[in-house]
């Protein structure tokens, strides 16, 4: 095996030959160390090229956090099988748009009704509880497999939201997932000690690259319930002897709120990290001060490049505001309307270049093509659709979107998305979705014949819980501009006024 893995599970395999006997992943009870792992992931690999998987066909992956996911993910890479791993809530019409999208071979999942979905597309389904007999026994050897992959072939299908109204997949190759990650890891440095706690579902690529974090640095991952934001974290960490947690503002938050309750804890946190939503600087301060030795690095990145900058440790101090410099190895600037690169200070479109951009999205040539250039040189470059502008040094500032993507909670959601969802519905005749902002969460607002009581609990028939907005107001009829859309300044009046009415 080479000095730097090529391909993704030759990083797990680096990660057993280095530290075969320390944990790599919990979740509740179960934990594997990297050699269980390792040798867990040729017994899968073999029993998913026994249902016809092999390189380039496709698994879909549908079940909670557990310590078969990064079985399967790894189990995959070895047979060459592109996955896309699902949040668990992904069913119904949404579930369906990804089954016909990637037109997967395999289908591994919890859900029985997500299994029966497959089935009866053709699809063949396993379910997920059959992996926890294959812990034992002996381990095949690598001649017993399909031919693995190359380091240009597609790992993972990425789905996220996109400005259509079903989700996009994200294409990545092993040496763009490989390179993103070892060029997260020299910059955050996970340490062979460390006990990393995610909250964060697999399926979000945050949580994901936990994984690949963890295994380049011999860390431990410990895999918690999504986004948990109740009594139940500050135990987990505690427990856990947590020291690195990466955290969207909902866990941030609801962090600093049990320790102001509970007063002093033992807690063995070293590190906190962010992506996605900015991070409010008073969660930071409230964490700072509860837990002494801490220290910050937030980020900034989109699913199409996985991390385009990172804030050197505690640097929210010094530049507030900045989510940090490009990645080793990658190029950040940002662009005026002519595709020309601005100086220093100047706002226009951020635009990622490097290694790290992915491949594009999975047959969209023309959205890749919007998105993806080649404009100098061997790398592409994304246009991100995000604004802002760099300072002398190179620290990127955030200045907002400019399409209908909104982060709540740190997860990427589609206005479009969630309106589709919505009109979906009998009894809804139209929707519109306002963004958060100034620290009102997303609003959506509809017409029809039914009341935002029975509005909410459709939607999660719908699309993933996650991106269903809190509030849902019903409305005689949706104001319109001039040029006949939905006239969205006037929604926000509309929200003002109810935040107001509620607030008396």
């Amino acid at each position: 095996m080479s000095a730097q893995p090529a391909v993704l599970h030759e990083l797990l395999d680096r990660a057993a030959e280095r530290w075969p006997d320390r944990p790599a992943v919990s979740a509740g009870e179960h934990s594997l160390t990297y050699r269980q792992l390792v040798d867990t992931s040729r017994r899968v690999a073999l029993l998913l090229a026994g249902h016809g998987l092999r390189r380039g066909r496709r698994l879909v992956i549908s079940a909670p956090n557990s310590v078969e996911l990064p079985v399967l993910v790894t189990a995959a890479s070895r047979i060459g099988a592109p996955f896309a791993l699902l949040h668990e809530q992904v069913r119904g019409a949404q579930l369906e748009h990804v089954l016909a999208d990637c037109e997967p071979t395999l289908l591994v999942g919890a859900d029985p009704d997500g299994r029966a979905a497959a089935e009866a597309r053709g699809v063949k389904a396993l379910d997920i509880a059959e992996l926890t007999d294959l812990a034992a026994g002996p381990v095949p050897d690598r001649t017993a497999l399909p031919a693995g992959p190359l380091p240009v072939d597609p790992v993972c299908l990425i789905y996220t939201s996109g400005t259509t109204s079903l989700p996009k997949a994200v294409v990545s190759t092993h040496q763009q997932l490989v390179f993103a990650a070892g060029a997260i890891q020299q910059v955050l440095g996970y340490r062979s000690d460390d006990v990393v706690y995610s909250p964060l579902p697999l399926s979000f690529d945050y949580g994901l690259y936990q994984f690949f974090l963890a295994a380049l640095g011999g860390a431990h991952l410990r895999l918690g319930r999504p986004a948990e934001v109740g009594p139940p974290l500050l135990t987990n960490l505690e427990r856990s002897g947590a020291t690195v947690l990466p955290a969207v503002p909902a866990v941030a938050d609801a962090l600093g709120r049990l320790l102001r309750r509970a007063g002093d804890r033992a807690l063995k946190l070293r590190l906190l990290t962010n992506t996605g939503a900015a991070m409010p600087p008073e969660a930071l301060a409230q964490l700072r001060a509860r837990i002494p030795g801490l220290r910050v690095q937030l980020m900034f990145g989109l699913t199409e490049c996985k991390r385009a900058t990172i804030m050197p440790v505690d640097g929210d101090l010094d530049r507030p505001g900045s989510s940090g410099v490009a990645l080793p190895g990658t190029e950040v600037f940002v662009v005026g309307p002519d595709g020309a690169r601005l100086p220093a200070g100047e706002v226009g479109e951020i635009v990622v270049r490097g290694p790290n951009v992915m491949a594009g999205y999975w047959r969209r040539p023309e959205l890749t093509a919007e998105r993806f250039h080649r404009a100098e040189g061997l790398f592409p470059e994304l246009r991100t659709g995000d604004y802002g502008w760099l300072d002398d040094e190179g620290f990127l500032f955030f200045d907002g979107r400019r399409d209908d993507i909104y982060k709540e909670n740190g997860f990427r959601v589609s206005a479009t998305e969630v309106e589709a969802a919505a009109r979906r519905i009998p009894g809804v005749a139209s929707a519109a979705v306002l963004a958060p902002a100034a620290g009102r969460a997303a609003l959506l607002f509809v017409t029809g014949g039914l009341t935002s009581a029975e509005v909410l609990p459709a939607m999660r028939e719908q699309i993933e819980r996650f991106k269903v907005p809190g509030r849902c107001l019903v409305l005689d009829r949706l104001p319109l501009t001039g040029n006949g859309k939905v006239d969205r300044k006037a929604l926000a009046v509309l929200a003002e006024e109810v935040e107001r009415v509620r607030a008396d």
